[in-house]
């Protein structure tokens, strides 16, 4: 994807610096929505792609106007209606609504800069959905969500495919949210047909009462498994480039090996590597991995961001009967834990400390 990646995941660490800093809705527009727009590869000095204030008149309302339109062959494709980085956008879709139905666009975002949120006519033609098709938070991006904003690039954009793109997001994310409650608290439905599966007599509400939690435990067991089973294979490819580590580096090794020193040296235990590719993999959508090191001493073992010790993202401490995480927050959280496994349990605060230092 050339360096598109590249130039958004850069965008998204500006943004981050300076969004403290917009207090209007002008501000937003200029300092962050047509950044935005330009990464895209949209000229927003030439009228011919990008007509800001684009006139929609609605119904009786003449010179109703949209903040932005992205244009092709003469014709409105993509209106823009932006808000300031410090509004919510629940409020403000029926504007974007109305200037829809009156114009050829097929696609609508509405954005505050932060959020952006992609809509079309899914449901009905010419009539914007109530329900955004796409969504991305610009500081939390992920690499999957890039790959779908590149869709929209100038060179990319392509109505037909786009929509197709667009209908498959829709249901993806609905089945997404599906899911998600089913796993929060497994409907009855839910559990009737697992036991039409595994269970021979008759499913009374005492029965799937029964099951419920069971079947919830059995979900996260499945889901756990699957996510070790990941990870024994990052282990074993993390083994498998240690074992073909240059022969200078194993010469430094034997160098450093041979000098007389009384010092006691640590001893990286593959307990310790299964914990730091743990916790490569749970920050992968938040950080790029080859930015995540390690580096062992004799009372714990450190996660790095930059392999800088400053930028310390946790402590894991997994050698002794006792074991714990240590998170580089303001209190310097320590939480125990019973294996590596456990770390999983903790991305949202591993999430929270990388993104101290992701900038």
């Amino acid at each position: 994807m050339d360096n598109f990646d590249e130039k958004i995941k850069s965008l998204s660490v500006r943004i981050s610096k300076v969004k403290d800093n917009v207090a209007t809705e002008e501000a937003t527009k200029t300092s962050i929505i047509m950044p935005f727009i330009q990464a895209l590869g949209y000229d927003i000095f030439n009228p011919e792609e990008f007509v800001p204030e684009f006139t929609a008149d609605v119904g009786i309302k003449k010179g109703e106007k949209v903040d932005y339109a992205i244009m092709k062959d003469g014709a409105p494709v993509i209106l823009i209606e932006a808000k300031s980085v410090n509004e919510k956008l629940e409020k403000h879709d029926s504007q974007l609504f109305r200037y829809f139905g009156v114009t050829k666009a097929k696609f609508a975002i509405l954005t505050n800069g932060i959020t952006y949120r992609f809509y079309s006519d899914l449901d009905e033609q010419n009539k914007m959905d109530s329900v955004p098709f796409f969504e991305l938070n610009i500081l939390e991006i992920k690499d999957h969500q890039i790959s779908e904003l590149s869709k929209f690039r100038r060179e990319n954009f392509d109505i037909d495919n786009i929509l197709n793109a667009a209908s498959e997001l829709k249901y993806t994310k609905e089945i997404v949210q599906f899911f998600q409650a089913q796993w929060e608290n497994p409907s009855d439905e839910l559990i009737s047909m697992i036991l039409s599966e595994i269970y021979p007599s008759k499913k009374t509400k005492q029965v799937i009462d029964k099951f419920n939690p069971l079947i919830k435990r059995s979900m996260k067991q499945f889901i756990n498994d699957a996510i070790n089973d990941k990870l024994k294979a990052a282990l074993a490819n993390t083994k498998e480039d240690e074992s073909k580590a240059p022969a200078i580096f194993e010469g430094q090794q034997e160098a450093a090996a041979s000098e007389e020193k009384v010092e006691q040296k640590p001893v990286t235990t593959e307990e310790e590597i299964e914990g730091y590719v743990t916790v490569k993999f749970l920050l992968k959508d938040s950080v790029d991995s080859s930015r995540v090191y390690y580096r062992d001493n004799l009372s714990y073992f450190n996660v790095l961001l930059d392999d800088n010790i400053r930028k310390w993202i946790c402590r894991l401490h997994l050698n002794g009967s006792n074991k714990f995480i240590q998170f580089n927050d303001e209190q310097k959280t320590m939480i125990p834990i019973a294996s590596v496994m456990d770390i999983s349990e903790h991305k949202d605060k591993l999430i929270e400390v990388i993104n101290k230092f992701a900038a």
